[in-house]
């Protein structure tokens, strides 16, 4: 059976297994993978979703009632999937807090119905379901770097760098496109001149990062606005012998000291399309004079607005690579045929403006 996976707005990506209708996509650093025909949600961060609500409809009921509870809800806060089943299709909605039950039973009642009583309600044991989503999955090479998980070490082999990450409360596994694309730009651009300064926006289970310093040895900053990302990130870090290559920050986007008034020769930003565009000046004053800009978490539609974002502040495209309906852009600041922009003076960076 063919899979769907439906974006707000955006035609279905499909791939072999079972069906996965839509969701809602997070104002968040991750996104969506699927593996062995298991959904895993990738952004609304596991130790944050407190309670999910399930209930079995039609196709069509389906369709609807995720766009609007997609639409009602606080992306950072909701995710909504629904996948064909035997009995129909099973809509699950996750919640970081506590919903009213009472209200979200009247807001989908107009369109399944009585069937508004039949919703479920339940707690969310947050390890149980983020290792049951990262059951399975196969290791995922870019180059020579092979990212996998301790049952798979024996596939290792003498010349890769070996990334061992494992199932957490943080997300980034190389598995989804996103992060994969991010993998490939790394080693396409190391190949061609190796970065000696580098950051990592948004860096998750700091895959980006380490990654990065495992295989060029140089020093990475890392940072999170979740603090259970970076204790992750740094577990993990430790664990594939980069720990003293790798400085870490909790705080949105560049706002830290680590990361503001400086600038890197590399910077990677796999986010989400919005937080992205609002963050173009910002991610902007990071880049070095004739430093690449990675960027991620895109859908195709998202691009043409990203692009714009980005080349008003003096960046050109050097490089689309787009994998399982995402698309990973390598930018350049000061590449061929950049837009005039007006100049940021020092003070403009370092306030974000």
């Amino acid at each position: 059976m063919a899979e769907e996976i439906w974006f707000a707005g955006a035609p279905p990506v499909r791939k072999p297994g079972r069906a996965l209708f839509w969701r809602s996509v997070f104002a968040s650093p991750r996104t969506l993978a699927c593996a062995n025909g298991v959904a895993m949600i990738e952004g609304l961060q596991p130790h944050k979703a407190t309670r999910i609500m399930r209930l079995v409809t039609d196709e069509g009921s389906a369709r609807m009632t995720t766009e609007i509870l997609g639409e009602i809800f606080d992306p950072v806060e909701t995710a909504v999937s629904a996948f064909e089943t035997d009995q129909g299709w099973l809509l699950e909605a996750y919640f970081a807090h506590p919903p009213d039950e009472a209200m979200i039973r009247d807001i989908i009642r107009p369109v399944v119905g009585d069937a508004a009583d039949d919703a479920v309600f339940d707690d969310i044991r947050e390890q149980d379901w983020v290792k049951a989503s990262l059951d399975g999955l196969k290791p995922v090479r870019s180059g020579r770097i092979l990212v996998y998980g301790s049952h798979d070490r024996a596939v290792v082999k003498a010349n890769d760098v070996p990334l061992e990450i494992e199932a957490a409360l943080a997300f980034g596994t190389g598995h989804h496109g996103t992060t994969s694309g991010c993998l490939d730009a790394l080693v396409r651009l190391a190949n061609r001149r190796r970065p000696q300064s580098i950051l990592d926006v948004g860096t998750g289970t700091g895959i980006l990062a380490i990654a990065a310093a495992k295989w060029l040895r140089v020093p990475v900053i890392a940072g999170d606005l979740d603090p259970t990302a970076i204790a992750v990130a740094a577990a993990n870090a430790k664990a594939n012998g980069v720990a003293s290559l790798l400085t870490y920050y909790i705080a949105p986007g560049v706002e830290n000291a680590h990361a503001r008034g400086r600038t890197f020769e590399l910077v990677f930003a796999n986010i989400l399309a919005r937080p992205l565009r609002l963050m173009a000046v910002s991610l902007a004053c990071a880049v070095a004079p004739g430093g690449n800009l990675v960027l991620s978490g895109l859908l195709a539609r998202d691009v043409p607005g990203v692009l714009a974002a980005y080349r008003a502040q003096g960046f050109a495209l050097a490089e689309r690579r787009d994998r399982e309906g995402w698309a990973a852009l390598v930018l350049r600041r000061g590449g061929a045929a950049p837009r005039p922009v007006k100049p940021r003076s020092a003070k403009s960076c370092r306030q974000g403006r």
